[in-house]
C-alpha cells in the first residue's frame, strides 16, 4: 500500500506530520511525497526523512498544483492500494489501518472514505477549526463526497477516471469523487479513520483560503444552488437591515435569520469546547459570527471570479490548457525536478 501526498512550503509542520505517518499501527509500504517547489526548507526536511527511512520517496514538480502533485505521486507509486492525505494534518495512530481495511477485506470496494477532526496549535486555531469543520451528522450515511484529506482507493479506479482533474485550482477531490461514482466505484465510509487538521493561522489567511476554494467551485461549476442561496440570504439580510430602521417585523426577521444561520456553528463550539477558561469561551462564541461571515464573504467574492475565469478560458478545456502552460513555465525555470534522493542532494 502506497501513501501519497503533495506539499508546498510546509517546513514548520512537515516533521510532526511525517512522524504521525511512520507511527501508524498499519505502516505504509512506501510514502511518496511530491513537493511543488518549496522555498522554505521543506525539501531538505523531506530528504532528511528519506535518508532515515528508505520507504520515503521525494518528487519535486515546481509549480504543480494540488491535483498535479497528487497525480505525480500516485503515478510513481508501486502498490495497487493508494492512501491520500494532506500535510498540515496529524494522523491518528490507527488511521491507516482503519482506512485501508475495507479495501483489503472486500474486493468490491473501490474507495474507502475516512473522516477528519478539528485541531489547532493555539486557541484561535482551535476555535476556527471547530467552527468550520463539518460533523458526522452534516454528511450522508455513506460519507459522500469524501475529502482527499483522508481517503484511500484502488489505483485501477484512479486510472479509470484519469486521475485528479489537474485544471482545477480547488475542489479537485470532489470532482474526482463524482467521476469515481459515475464510473461505478463502490464507496465505503470508514468514519473512525480520523486525521486531525490545522486551519490557517490568521483570519486573513482563512479568508484567502475560502476565496480560493470558491474560485475552484466556480471553475468546476460546483454547488451552484448552494452559492445562489448564500447570495439570496445575504441580499435578504441587507434589505431587512435597511427596513429595520422603521420596522419591528424586519428587526425580528433579521434577528431570527441571524441566529438560525449561526445555530449550527455555535453548536460545534458547545460540543467541542475549544477553550480553557471563561475568557476563552467568550472569545470562542464571539468569534463564531466573525468566522462565518468572513467565510461567506470570501465565497461570495471567489465564486463569481471562478465562473468568470472559466467563461473567459472557454470552459474546462481552456482552463486545462492554461494550467499546462503555467506548469510548463514553472518547470522550465527550475533546475530541480523529478525524484530526488538524499545522495543527489549531497552531491549537488
Amino acid at each position: 500500500m502506497s501513501l501519497c501526498a503533495t506539499v508546498f512550503n510546509e517546513a514548520e509542520s512537515i516533521d510532526v506530520w511525517l512522524d504521525s505517518i511512520m507511527a501508524q499501527t498499519r505502516p505504509p509500504d512506501e510514502v511518496i511525497i511530491c513537493d511543488a517547489g518549496s522555498t522554505d526548507g521543506t525539501i531538505d526536511r523531506l530528504l532528511e526523512h528519506a535518508e532515515e527511512d528508505s520507504r520515503v520517496r521525494v518528487l519535486v514538480e515546481p509549480g504543480a498544483n494540488v491535483p498535479e502533485g497528487r497525480n505525480a505521486a500516485i503515478a510513481a507509486a508501486s502498490h495497487p492500494v493508494i492512501a491520500i492525505t494532506d500535510a498540515g494534518t496529524i494522523l491518528r495512530d490507527d488511521w491507516l489501518e482503519l482506512l485501508v481495511a475495507p479495501l483489503e477485506e472486500f474486493v468490491e470496494v473501490g474507495v474507502s472514505a475516512g473522516f477528519y477532526a478539528p485541531a489547532g496549535r493555539n486557541q484561535f486555531e482551535r476555535i476556527l477549526a471547530t467552527v468550520i469543520t463539518p460533523r458526522r451528522g452534516d454528511i450522508g450515511d455513506d460519507g459522500f463526497p469524501p475529502s482527499s484529506r483522508s481517503v484511500a482507493f484502488r489505483r485501477e479506479w484512479w486510472e479509470k477516471v484519469g486521475g485528479y482533474p489537474e485544471w482545477l485550482r480547488a475542489g479537485e477531490d470532489l470532482v474526482f469523487d463524482y467521476r469515481l461514482r459515475d464510473e461505478g466505484a463502490r464507496f465505503h465510509f470508514a468514519d473512525a479513520a480520523i486525521v486531525s487538521w490545522y486551519p490557517r493561522p490568521t483570519l486573513g489567511d482563512f479568508y484567502a483560503q475560502y476565496r480560493h476554494y470558491a474560485r475552484g467551485d466556480g471553475h468546476g461549476h460546483l454547488f451552484p444552488d448552494r452559492h445562489a442561496l448564500r447570495y439570496f440570504a445575504y441580499a435578504a439580510a441587507l434589505v431587512l437591515a435597511w427596513c429595520s430602521r422603521r420596522s419591528k417585523l424586519a428587526r425580528l426577521l433579521l434577528t431570527v435569520g441571524f441566529f438560525a444561520h449561526m445555530r449550527k456553528y455555535v453548536g460545534r463550539i458547545q460540543e467541542e469546547k475549544p477553550y480553557d477558561d471563561f475568557s476563552g469561551a467568550v472569545t470562542a462564541y464571539g468569534l463564531v459570527p466573525v468566522v462565518v461571515v468572513t467565510g461567506d464573504i470570501a465565497k461570495m467574492v471567489g465564486y463569481p471570479q471562478g465562473l468568470w475565469e472559466r467563461q473567459r478560458a472557454g470552459g474546462p478545456e481552456g482552463l486545462k490548457a492554461a494550467r499546462i502552460d503555467s506548469h510548463r513555465s514553472a518547470r522550465s525555470v527550475s533546475g530541480l525536478r523529478g525524484e530526488i534522493r538524499p545522495s543527489d542532494a549531497k552531491s549537488s
